[in-house]
């Protein structure tokens, strides 16, 4: 299983050069059954890694451009009137699909982007009183420009807490740049992209995810963390967001070929699993969620 992960990995950073960390932490989001936010300046490569994720695991992708007048019908779909039947029929719109890139996610108005908050944590849409599932798996990453950026919209916390993870790519280092500015377009190396996973393999993969044995002193430091975002901070890590530092260090133990967790795992995973729920910490302007993760992972002890 591990193979076959490190092969998946390896071909997405033939693509996205000089970026393993964060390629890593975007594969980990995926077989954790998470949803992946990349937040970055427009030009480093955030909608190609996107497309990369989703060629590489050979699974249903639909992407949609988020703009300041799309409506959530546009993503939910609608029911329109079919004479034959003399009834509403419902037509199911973008968003089901098993990967799904919302681009510049932060460029439509609250109203839209409310309209992902049931379908990313509990994977079924409601339209007209009536539940539809969406597929499995069911993966949504979600580009993000700075919000300095003209034309944006924060996102509000209840929809960056549905995101297991936040990460950034920054630019690439001299080196990588320039093996880029040498090699092939980017957007040719994802025509060529052939899937690595079957959709059986990877729902296999994020079931032995959650298989990964976490001991109860390994539980015990991460309830430590929990406690201690709580304590320092006036939002501090929800519920939901504890289950998700737990699942993604369940992924990045299976990744690197182990059957139970290590405190390394939830250090590894505890910032981009962390900083975006830490964002909004209105007792300490001026700081960034990631500053206040990165404290967090060096100041509490492990037992």
């Amino acid at each position: 299983m591990k193979a076959q992960i490190d092969a998946f990995t390896a071909q997405i950073c033939e693509v996205i050069v000089g970026k393993v960390e964060a390629v890593k932490l975007a594969v980990a989001c995926l077989l954790a059954r998470g949803h992946l936010l990349i937040e970055d300046i427009p030009g480093v490569g955030k909608t190609t890694l996107s497309q990369a994720l989703a060629r590489s695991v050979g699974a249903a992708f639909q992407r949609i451009q988020f703009t300041s007048d799309l409506l959530p019908a546009d993503i939910l779909g609608n029911s329109i009137f079919d004479r034959e039947q003399q009834r509403f029929v419902f037509h199911q719109g973008p968003l089901f699909s098993q990967v799904v890139l919302i681009d510049e996610v932060n460029r439509a108005t609250a109203k839209t982007q409310s309209a992902l908050l049931e379908a990313m944590e509990e994977h079924h849409v409601s339209a007209d009183g009536v539940t539809y599932e969406l597929p499995e798996p069911f993966f949504v990453v979600a580009t993000q420009n700075p919000q300095h950026q003209v034309g944006t919209f924060p996102l509000p916390e209840s929809q960056l807490d549905r995101f297991l993870m936040r990460i950034e790519l920054g630019v690439p280092d001299r080196a990588s740049e320039r093996a880029m500015l040498l090699g092939v377009d980017r957007r040719e190396m994802l025509k060529e992209l052939k899937p690595v996973f079957k959709r059986e393999t990877l729902l296999e993969i994020q079931t032995a995810v959650r298989k990964v044995h976490t001991s109860a002193a390994l539980l015990d430091y991460l309830q430590d963390l929990l406690d201690a975002s709580r304590q320092r901070h006036s939002t501090g890590i929800s519920p939901r967001g504890g289950l998700a530092l737990r699942h993604a260090a369940q992924a990045w133990a299976l990744m690197n070929g182990r059957e139970m967790v290590l405190p390394e795992d939830i250090q590894a995973v505890g910032v981009p699993v962390m900083g975006h729920r830490l964002g909004h910490d209105i007792e300490q302007p001026g700081q960034s969620g990631r500053t206040l993760a990165e404290a967090l992972v060096r100041t509490v002890p492990v037992p």
